[in-house]
């Protein structure tokens, strides 16, 4: 497997954004780096310590970029001793998240144990740009993934399988022959060699277990580190679908995230959503006008389980493709408990 297929399968637990998504996130950034205010974080009464502010790093000078797979997270720190950011869940009600939670008790519940793996099977549609011969390319990759996790720990202990599917076209372009160069069955094989995701990142069993059962507080967790305004609202947004695509929480804290995650500014209701399989349901979605993408997080019409995530131009100015077109999608298939992984 060469190097550029690595890239693609890595998964770590953060939400994979998409090229405009990551263009954003790198205008964000540059404008924060020119504009070096305080970053507040504390709560009020506690002790004010050093700040951690996310910034992407792109991988670079390699023969083609597989946007959604390149992206490593490093926690840096900023103003020691800045007064605390206060951030109050505002009272909204937005009926999918909430259904959802009152919902999350119907369900079979896993009680996984130190030492083993959690066990997620889905489907991917991730959008990713070349850079080949004949020139700049994108196209959709498609994929079926099984994905060991720990229980506790970061994703540098997981395994992973995949199936490179059919790619499918983005929208304006062909789909170039290195699309179809890592086709068929991978793997298992190590899930990622570095993990440097800041410790409120973490999305194993062990540490979403111990997250505030109560919304409010899972509301101030969703923002860590992060100010006020779109941007803090976009990643707390995003935040949300790391903690549920190939992430497991017991369902106290599942409900806590979606009543949440319901009260993040910009959140409504999309009455029809298809994910990676072609399932239809209801979903709970936020715009980011910036980005001129819609990213919905979908769920079954009857039951409220979670089904997966898609994200959809709103803007074809900022996205770069045609209004309505779908651009990343997944669907989360099972999840189970294994005592082992595949080595």
């Amino acid at each position: 497997m060469n190097e550029m297929t690595r890239l693609e399968r890595f998964r770590s637990e953060i939400p994979r954004p998409d090229p405009a998504a990551l263009r954003a996130q790198e205008d964000r950034l540059l404008a924060a780096i020119a504009d070096p205010a305080p970053v507040r974080l504390e709560r009020a009464g506690m002790r004010p310590r050093a700040v951690h502010r996310l910034r992407l790093s792109f991988a670079t000078g390699l023969a083609a970029a597989v946007v959604t797979a390149g992206v490593m997270v490093v926690a840096v720190d900023s103003e020691p001793g800045a007064p605390p950011v206060l951030h109050t869940m505002p009272v909204k009600v937005e009926t999918v998240l909430n259904r959802a939670a009152e919902n999350v008790n119907m369900f079979p519940e896993l009680y996984p144990k130190p030492g083993q793996f959690l066990v997620f099977e889905s489907r991917t549609m991730d959008t990713v740009e070349s850079n080949g011969a004949d020139g700049h390319s994108r196209f959709l990759a498609r994929s079926k993934r099984k994905v060991w996790l720990p229980v506790e720990g970061d994703s540098t202990g997981g395994f992973i399988e995949g199936e490179g599917l059919a790619p499918s076209a983005y929208p304006g372009w062909p789909i170039p022959p290195e699309a179809r160069e890592n086709l068929g069955r991978s793997g298992p094989e190590k899930l990622a060699d570095f993990d440097d995701r800041a410790e409120y990142l973490r999305t194993d069993y062990a540490y979403l277990s111990r997250l505030p059962t109560e919304p409010a507080k899972m509301y101030e967790h969703l923002y860590t580190g992060l100010t006020h305004g779109a941007g803090a609202d976009a990643d707390a947004w995003q935040r949300v679908g790391g903690m549920l695509s190939e992430a497991y929480m017991p369902a106290a804290q599942r409900a806590a995230l979606f009543r949440a995650a319901a009260a993040i500014p910009g959140v409504t209701t999309v009455g029809e959503a298809a994910d990676a399989a072609g399932r239809t349901g209801v979903a709970a979605a936020r715009v980011d006008p910036l980005l001129g993408i819609r990213e919905e997080y979908i769920f079954d019409r009857e039951t409220y389980r979670y089904l997966g995530v898609r994200r959809v131009v709103t803007d074809a100015g900022q996205a770069k493709a045609p209004v309505g077109s779908v651009l990343t999608s997944s669907a989360l298939l099972k999840v189970s408990v294994a005592d082992q992984a595949p080595r």
